[in-house]
């Protein structure tokens, strides 16, 4: 068994997680985010997509309710010594399965703690959750409790961010030397994935953003390809990922000759990321980086092409994204800015009447006395 972190690392998050509950009362945790079941045991696998939950108790004790190709998954990957598999079969009920757990650790009557808020809780399995333990304890909506946790990063943590980072930078090396005109968007997503692949990489949280055109205004992965025209305009929003950690970058990038008003609208994007950057040290609150970013652009003009929140969290996720929310950063928001908080801040200009786009983004990591940008390419605007 291969463990990213040491023994001492896991059992300062475990105590963690358990003084939360206790604070709040809590005597079981029941986790349906993959995202804390690696945080907090190692564990690796994509098979949260069926039923499935990691069970704290507030004793310490813990057990994963899987299915059977999830088993030698958290054997090889985790310090879970307890799994339990519930059988795949037309009258399967892993929830009342789970409820039978429950009964045997005592918690009738108990408050248990439930990550709704997750993906690997569909709509239908939240049902039949409810329903088998209906009647039998306090059910507590906690899907932050361990997300709050793990939003300030640990040394090992911010090492592996910062090999995404480096992973990322590669990336953005690799499709300054792939774009050009005639050149196809598929070529340029495979040699940029290649790169982090090749530098001991993983998949990211979600697909790598691309479009050119029209589709550079767009904000998500979309599977039109195209070619580049001989005057046109990329768009890419990628992130270097290491051991499920994530860095992201993002850029908007001219072909043939920039329009005037693409320089412009990167000068603003530059002015409003230093400006995020002056906001970004620890005793700030996290929506005074998006005001920064509002006013910035709202000053150079573009307050109807600006978004309504300019970056997130980012740490180890999973499908289907790599925002690691909450936090977000948008406007109101009272966290408080700490040391070794990772934020990815996106300055993103979408001109709708001009059809032209311009976007930068960088991610950085909450130091004593301020941040550092992770990311060591040039903030250039870079016409290819």
């Amino acid at each position: 068994m291969s463990l990213h972190f040491s023994k001492e690392e896991f059992a300062s998050r475990k105590l963690k997680v358990i003084n939360s509950m206790k604070e709040q009362s809590i005597n079981a945790l029941l986790m349906f985010k993959q995202e804390s079941m690696y945080w907090l045991t190692g564990y690796d696998s994509f098979g949260f997509v069926f039923f499935q939950t990691l069970i704290l108790k507030d004793d310490g004790e813990i057990i994963l309710l899987t299915r059977a190709p999830d088993l030698r998954q958290a054997q090889n990957t985790s310090n879970i010594k307890n799994i339990i598999i519930w059988e795949d079969k037309e009258s399967s009920s892993p929830s009342d399965l789970l409820k039978s757990i429950l009964i045997d650790l005592k918690l009738k009557g108990k408050n248990i703690g439930i990550e709704y808020d997750s993906y690997g809780l569909t709509g239908r399995n939240t049902i039949k959750l409810n329903e088998s333990l209906k009647d039998f304890a306090n059910l507590k909506d906690k899907s932050e409790l361990v997300s709050h946790l793990r939003v300030i990063k640990s040394d090992q943590e911010v090492l592996y961010i910062k090999k995404a980072a480096k992973l990322a930078d590669n990336a953005l090396e690799s499709a300054w030397k792939t774009v050009k005109v005639g050149a196809d968007e598929g070529k340029i997503l495979a040699e940029m994935q290649r790169v982090i692949f090749a530098g001991g990489g993983d998949y990211p949280g979600n697909e790598f953003v691309i479009g050119s055109g029209h589709n550079a205004l767009l904000c998500r992965y979309q599977a039109e390809k195209r070619i580049l025209s001989n005057v046109d305009q990329l768009t890419i929003e990628w992130a270097g990922t290491y051991k499920h950690y994530h860095s992201a970058l993002m850029r908007t990038i001219p072909i043939g000759k920039a329009d005037q008003k693409h320089y412009k609208m990167h000068e603003a994007c530059v002015d409003a990321l230093s400006n995020c950057e002056k906001k970004l040290i620890p005793g700030n609150k996290v929506g005074e980086l998006f005001d920064a970013h509002a006013k910035t652009l709202d000053d150079h003009g573009y307050n109807k092409s600006r978004m309504n929140a300019c970056g997130y969290s980012l740490g180890a996720t999973f499908a289907p994204t790599w925002m690691d929310v909450p936090p977000m950063i948008f406007t109101g928001n009272p966290l408080i800015i700490k040391t070794g908080m990772v934020f990815f801040m996106h300055m993103i200009l979408m001109d709708s009447e001009n059809q032209l786009a311009m976007n930068l983004g960088e991610t950085y990591l909450v130091t004593d006395n301020g941040n550092e940008r992770l990311g060591k390419q040039k903030l250039d605007l870079v016409v290819l």
